[in-house]
């Protein structure tokens, strides 16, 4: 069984990502704290395997909390669980020794997903034994990654999204569907459905787009805050 540490100053996110956690086979929700020394303290006392750490909290940055987590002896790892999403904070997370980066808000399937990958990299990493070559060390690390990216609803392709999104990222001020669907080269109507899936992940954000007659249009704008 892996022990998690969940670590998030709000209680209600944090007993969610408990809930979930203890959903997946082979995972259970030893502990959580609420803020990082909390979270430090309870590494220290030992235990635990993962640490579920939110970046954005008071008093101590998440990043603070991992980099003190990875100087720490039998250090477990961390998976970074967070809001933000500038590629600042991903860099510095891989620094510090983050073995996957999920950004909020996200489905029970795609922590699943990090999850399942992660035990399949504990297992291949198991013992204190040395490798027998180079393909091994390979395989063990591609084991924490899933080739086909993140889980997508049933007619969605990788692909396909990555078009959508490379769009909006041209396009700060924002896009409609239409506008999408002209870019990428595909019909409105399969647009929306990735453009709605981007929200609904918190990938994007919409608001209605007043001027003409008739039913408002919805613009669809990358989120950038940091949280």
């Amino acid at each position: 069984m892996i022990r998690v540490l969940v670590v998030d100053d709000q209680p209600v996110v944090a007993r969610a990502h408990r809930v979930f956690i203890d959903r997946v086979p082979g995972f259970t929700t030893i502990d959580v704290a609420h803020d990082g020394k909390a979270a430090i303290a309870r590494v220290v006392a030992g235990g635990i395997d993962l640490v579920m750490l939110d970046l954005s909290m008071p008093g101590m940055h998440g990043l603070e909390v991992a980099r003190a987590i990875q100087g720490l002896p039998d250090a477990p790892d961390v998976m970074i669980v967070t809001a933000a999403r500038d590629l600042e904070s991903v860099r510095a997370a891989v620094r510090y020794g983050a073995v996957h980066y999920l950004i909020k808000p996200f489905t029970f399937a795609m922590l699943r997903a990090k999850l399942d990958h992660y035990a399949s990299y504990r297992a291949a990493a198991a013992g204190r034994r040395d490798v027998t070559d180079q393909g091994e060390i390979d395989a063990a690390l591609a084991a924490l990654r899933d080739p086909g990216g993140a889980v997508l609803p049933k007619g969605m392709s990788p692909e396909t999204l990555s078009s959508v999104r490379a769009a909006l990222v041209a396009a700060p001020e924002g896009l409609t569907a239409a506008q999408t669907a002209e870019v990428v080269g595909a019909s409105r109507v399969t647009v929306r459905r990735y453009l709605e899936h981007l929200t609904v992940t918190g990938g994007c954000e919409r608001e209605p787009v007043y001027g003409g007659a008739g039913r408002p249009e919805l613009r669809y704008r990358l989120r950038t805050e940091r949280s």
